[in-house]
């Protein structure tokens, strides 16, 4: 029998993770429509190249926010189901039902994912001040978004099995990580050949 819980949590993770904060914001604040833009992503990269520092940094906190939020709400009722909603909530980030299915890359949702669960666990330093430093010292090394991001969402995944122990959560964490890997392929293909686009506005 289904787990009304677990429907619950899936259906909450994936609309919460849906809303477009790269749209809402460039289109309230600044008439643009960025997925006219740029890379036409919705996430913090593109709306910082395209809308400046402001709208990038913006985006990317709300993107992070939603994940976290998803767990924290989620843990409250149904705890054992936190860590599927914040699946979820990326997939929601990736694929938004109110953006036509094109979102972001997954890169803020995962953030939001260790946030939350470092919160609950009362572990944030290691959850996720640490791989939020490696993300930023590989961006300021290499100025690759998409390179900083797989390969700190990678090294995540071992930190989390480490600090908590826990291999479901680290499992749920391993599913986002191929989530960002797979929205990445393109970027990928720039990489190896060398024509990916290096971030200047941070």
């Amino acid at each position: 029998m289904i787990d009304l819980n677990l429907v619950l949590a899936i259906i909450f993770g994936y609309l919460f993770g849906s809303i477009p904060f790269a749209l809402i914001i460039g289109k309230v604040f600044y008439n643009t429509d960025i997925r006219t833009k740029g890379s036409g992503n919705l996430g913090g990269t593109n709306a910082g190249r395209v809308l400046g520092k402001a709208a990038g940094i913006s985006v990317t906190v709300f993107d992070t926010l939603k994940a976290t939020i998803v767990i924290l709400l989620v843990f409250q009722f149904a705890p054992q189901y936190a860590a599927i909603a914040g699946v979820f909530a990326a997939i929601g980030h990736s694929y938004p039902i109110f953006a036509q299915f094109k979102g972001g890359k997954a890169v803020s949702s995962a953030a939001g994912y260790l946030l939350g669960v470092a919160i609950i666990m009362s572990k944030v330093v290691e959850l996720f001040i640490i791989p939020a430093s490696l993300f930023f010292l590989l961006l300021k090394l290499t100025k690759y978004a998409s390179l900083s991001s797989m390969v700190a969402a990678t090294v995540s995944i071992f930190i989390a099995y480490f600090v908590t122990q826990d291999f479901f959560l680290t499992f749920n964490f391993i599913l986002i990580d191929i989530l960002i890997i797979y929205r990445h392929r393109e970027n990928i293909k720039r990489l190896l050949n060398g024509t990916e686009r290096k971030v200047t506005w941070i």
